[in-house]
């Protein structure tokens, strides 16, 4: 019985050490695995990231404003028999039909905008389909007030509310900035600066003008002014009449060898 019992305690303990040895190869085998897998094969999220932000290629300028008349000047070799439209006051009642005749003309503007045409959710709905439809954004400010008649605090709070609430409606703020009646201080021009918009005033516009508020007119001194020339920066309203008139108005710019440049080309501040 003594001899039978010593063998079966050897047996037993022979066996725990083989059960052991083999679950000591199975952990060594599984680090060894682990460590055959080169950490840079697992991608990180920020590496995943990055490589998106990579793959964007960067749209670099092909004009600028000139600070002194605001024409719209080629960067390098860019085509240099281009306009600049812009359409101010928007998105009054006329800004959403004007922007899809452009997107059918396959032209592009600048939509400057006020704070009080933004004020309900159709608005800014309105807003909103204009930037998605490739459109850039300006400021005009809220009320559409002369600058020149307001004091240093409410000069800021006319830019800078407006920035604010385009910002909540588009996702972005505007990169330029045009003053009501094309009036500036010197510090509205320190507040647009601040904000990292382009200043911009225009070359010409006539329909504020009674004599010009008809398709007709409008079309005629839009496109037969000699104030026309290359790089011209051309001045427009979320209006009735000019809303009827566009279509004629880029057609006829384009027959006389014009192109509209795309706003998106135009030197921005970073």
């Amino acid at each position: 019985m003594r001899l039978r019992f010593l063998f079966l305690l050897c047996l037993i303990i022979a066996l725990s050490a083989c059960s052991e040895t083999k679950e000591s190869q199975g952990q060594e085998q599984i680090k060894e695995t682990e460590a055959t897998v080169p950490e840079e094969t697992i991608p990180m999220e920020t590496e995943v990231e990055q490589s998106k932000i990579a793959d964007v290629p960067e749209v670099l300028p092909q004009y600028k404003i000139n600070p002194k008349n605001f024409n719209i000047e080629p960067i390098s070799d860019a085509p240099d028999h281009v306009i600049l439209l812009t359409i101010d006051d928007a998105p009054d009642q006329h800004a959403l039909e004007m922007a899809k005749t452009l997107k059918e003309l396959n032209v592009n503007a600048i939509f400057f905008v006020n704070g009080h045409f933004l004020q309900s959710a159709e608005q800014e709905a309105v807003l909103k389909e204009i930037h998605d439809m490739g459109f850039l954004i300006g400021n005009h400010t809220m009320h559409h007030k002369n600058l020149k008649n307001l004091s240093t605090e409410e000069q800021s709070k006319e830019i800078v509310e407006l920035n604010d609430l385009v910002e909540k409606i588009i996702g972005e703020r505007p990169k330029f900035f045009r003053a009501p009646h094309g009036v500036n201080t010197d510090y509205s021009r320190q507040v647009v600066a601040d904000e990292k918009m382009v200043l911009m005033n225009w070359s010409y516009g006539y329909d504020f003008m009674k004599d010009y508020m008809s398709k007709e007119a409008l079309t005629d001194i839009m496109i037969n002014t000699e104030l026309l020339h290359k790089g011209a920066n051309l001045l427009m309203h979320d209006r009735k009449w000019t809303n009827e008139a566009l279509k004629d108005i880029v057609i006829s710019l384009e027959n006389k060898g014009y192109q509209a440049a795309d706003p998106k080309l135009i030197e921005t501040i970073k």
